[in-house]
């Protein structure tokens, strides 16, 4: 590689794919290693260098997502057009909606919301689904499931049924009965509103599903991501740093336990990954075995930069474009939609995502076209109803960079 020309040019040269992203890595260790030794001998480093550092993560940032979209094309098949698809086909292309009318009635159908529209095909619902699973970092990790009711609930038992050890012949004392609970989940309305001209929708080729789908995936997906990890509960689900947050050593169940970090809007100086460490174990074993990071970009390009007692970075790339990178051998996952690193911010969480948060969807996408509001555009308001929260408190916990 030549080092006479500029970081950018260098990176870029090594091609596509993860064999880029390695070795920008390797760029990123020697430039980050260069930096560290200036601040040993002069206490501090070079501007020049500490850019160098940043230029070449961000580097690492954007080709990790270059290897990881999906290439364009490949095989979808092709299913026999039943007939709710050739109303729905005709309602989007036409506005006639005498077939799609006719068939909700005959199915008593009940999901109709306050401002009409018509129930899409599966076929749609099942590609606005794939699409949605492939680009929210959290539809992937977490538990999924479908409902038909607008609350979904679920019971957790707050005390188990009593136990113990008897002798073979020694009489049993009456055991008491297990304290159950509930969790609500209720389904909140999600939607979109992609536009298209009369001349894409009269052209036979175009494939409606498909276009469907891809117009709202963008949309859902990063609403969703918010509401996952931001919500509030009152107009859209509640996430994960929506819950009431108390140190771990005060934990109790309906509460999301934190680890502080000892620093204000940062790692300490020296050793700053024990705390990292101390996250690790503050979620049990069992709950180990299946866990991740979540953090936003910044976070784990200011995490990249540590090293252990050895020397090796913690953080390593993923080996390939389906993988996560790692962090202290846990996959990492990122969003910008959790908060950077500032005073008493919670931004990294780490758990059993399966286990600890549950995303529940409402079966039933439906679409309303208006070719009215817009001219000559014809819109087409979509919704989708999905609830989600914490169903394992013991799953999740997160950091607070904070003095306590």
């Amino acid at each position: 590689m030549d080092m006479n020309l500029p970081m950018e040019t260098k990176v870029a040269s090594a091609g596509d794919g993860m064999a880029a992203v390695f070795e920008a890595f390797e760029a990123f260790k020697d430039a980050n290693d260069e930096r560290l030794e200036q601040i040993e001998k002069r206490m501090s480093a070079d501007v020049v260098t500490s850019e160098k550092v940043d230029r070449i993560s961000r580097a690492i940032d954007e080709l990790t997502l270059k290897a990881k979209r999906p290439l364009l094309g490949g095989d979808t098949a092709i299913a026999e057009p039943t007939e709710h698809k050739r109303a729905f086909d005709t309602y989007v292309r036409k506005g006639e909606s005498n077939g799609l009318a006719a068939l909700e009635a005959k199915a008593m159908s009940v999901g109709s919301g306050q401002d009409g529209g018509y129930l899409v095909p599966p076929q749609t619902e099942a590609e606005i689904l794939r699409l949605l699973a492939k680009s929210s970092p959290l539809r992937g990790v977490c538990d999924v499931r479908q409902s038909s009711v607008t609350l979904y609930k679920k019971p957790f038992a707050t005390a188990g049924a009593a136990s113990g050890w008897a002798a073979e012949t020694a009489a049993r004392t009456q055991t008491t009965s297990p304290v159950l609970a509930e969790l609500q989940f209720p389904a909140m309305e999600l939607y979109a509103m992609p536009a298209a001209t009369q001349a894409l929708l009269d052209d036979s080729v175009v494939n409606l599903d498909e276009w469907i789908a891809r117009e709202v995936e963008t949309v859902f997906a990063e609403q969703e991501t918010d509401a996952f990890i931001n919500g509030d509960g009152v107009t859209r689900p509640k996430g994960i740093l929506g819950y009431t947050k108390v140190a771990q050593a005060s934990w109790t169940w309906g509460n999301t336990g934190y680890i502080a970090t000892g620093v204000a809007g940062g790692f300490a100086a020296s050793n700053p990954t024990d705390k990292l460490v101390d996250l690790i174990y503050s979620v049990k074993a069992g709950y180990r075995q299946n866990a991740r990071w979540l953090m936003s970009r910044n976070t784990q390009a200011a995490i990249r930069k540590f090293k252990d007692a050895q020397g090796n970075y913690l953080w390593q790339p993923a080996a390939t474009p389906d993988a996560n990178a790692t962090l202290l051998s846990f996959p990492v996952i990122e969003s910008e939609y959790m908060p950077d690193i500032t005073t008493a911010s919670h931004s990294i969480v780490f758990g059993d995502f399966k286990r600890g948060y549950l995303i529940v969807d409402r079966v039933g996408v439906r679409l309303l076209r208006d070719p009215y509001s817009s001219k000559p555009y014809v819109l087409f308001y979509t919704t989708k109803r999905v609830g989600a929260g914490i169903q394992d408190f013991d799953a999740l916990k997160t950091m607070k960079f904070d003095v306590s």
